[in-house]
């Protein structure tokens, strides 16, 4: 089957999926929901907080963290999340650059690092849109970027997740690594908000 699938469909098939298996006694009823409420139970945007907060202040961390995602959050005891393993790739934001993250096929998300994902991100017209014209999806979110400023759009995928490094704001160096993270919010991380 071909073409794009609306949430109200997906739910459909999913829950048929999950019927289909109780009623044939392959999965407890409730199986399922104990399976997603564990794999969420630490699921949270503080963790990808504190990942940030730890780069602002660790620049050995932070050069660690650019070049192997994975490693470097595995350090703090985190990972991308999901069923199966997944690499992070962390991309970082600068003055030049602004960097900005979808999943245009689906919802890819590091669900450990940021929690379940906002439902915008899963719409379709973000996952199309912010491809074709990220400069006008970032200002409807309230981004407003100089016009010599890059926008790189990162896709995610089932094997690959990206998480953002915000720039870090002006006037926070005599804060503590918990205060900073304090000031990082979830769209941040995805790049559709600056802090």
């Amino acid at each position: 089957m071909t073409g794009q699938h609306t949430d109200a469909e997906i739910s459909r098939r999913v829950r048929r999926l999950e019927t289909l298996l109780e009623d044939r006694g392959l999965i407890a009823d409730t199986a399922l929901d104990e399976a997603l409420d564990a794999f969420l139970s630490g699921a949270s945007p503080v963790n990808g907080a504190k990942i940030v907060a730890r780069a602002w202040t660790d620049p050995d961390f932070r050069a660690r963290l650019l070049a192997d995602g994975t490693s470097a959050v595995a350090e703090l005891g985190y990972s991308a999340g999901g069923v199966q393993p997944q690499r992070l790739r962390v991309v970082e934001n600068t003055p030049d650059t602004h960097n900005v993250v979808v999943c245009t096929l689906c919802s890819c998300y590091p669900v450990r690092l940021l929690g379940p994902s906002p439902g915008w991100y899963k719409s379709e017209a973000y996952r199309s849109r912010v491809v074709r014209e990220p400069r006008a999806v970032l200002e409807e979110f309230g981004v407003r970027l100089p016009d010599a400023t890059r926008i790189t759009v990162w896709d995610s995928t089932s094997e690959t997740r990206y998480l953002v490094l915000p720039m870090r704001p002006a006037g926070t160096e005599h804060l503590d690594e918990a205060a900073l993270a304090g000031l990082v919010r979830r769209d941040a991380l995805i790049g559709t908000a600056v802090l």
